[in-house]
């Protein structure tokens, strides 16, 4: 299996994984094909799939805000999960963050995704209770 960068070529078949993978995603608002395009614009070095062979059984989208990198977006298709594939692909996040001079990483999981919440522990990850997260939409698909 190998990382690479994704490019807008691929959105078709993100999509497909992430409804594979069951994560939610608003293909009418900020997951839509020309929003995508302009994130993977932003940050070209930080959109990366794992392959194996010319199949994507992961993808993450990274980001960064100047401070902090956000590993964001990360599944696996079912069939490939409980390989690595996952852990590798926050790895290879970390050390292209650190590329950017950055030495924060941060990931916003749902309480209710232990799996996920699991996964970022094993990695190092603290997870703070004393944060809370507050959000303002101008719509449901943002």
């Amino acid at each position: 299996m190998r990382i690479r960068r994704l490019a807008i070529d691929d959105y078709d078949e993100i999509v497909q994984l992430w409804s594979r993978a069951k994560l939610p995603f608003r293909p009418k608002g900020r997951d839509n094909k020309r929003e995508t395009e302009a994130q993977m614009d932003t940050y070209p070095t930080l959109f990366l799939g794992m392959y194996e062979a010319d199949r994507l059984v992961g993808v993450v989208v990274s980001t960064s805000d100047g401070r902090k990198g956000w590993i964001n977006r990360l599944a696996v298709a079912p069939e490939y999960r409980h390989r690595g594939i996952a852990r590798r692909l926050i790895v290879e996040s970390e050390k292209r963050f650190r590329k950017l001079g950055l030495a924060l990483f941060c990931s916003l999981i749902d309480d209710d995704n232990g799996a996920s919440k699991e996964l970022f522990r094993k990695c190092g990850y603290v997870e703070h209770h004393d944060i809370i997260y507050f959000s303002k939409r101008d719509s449901d698909e943002v």
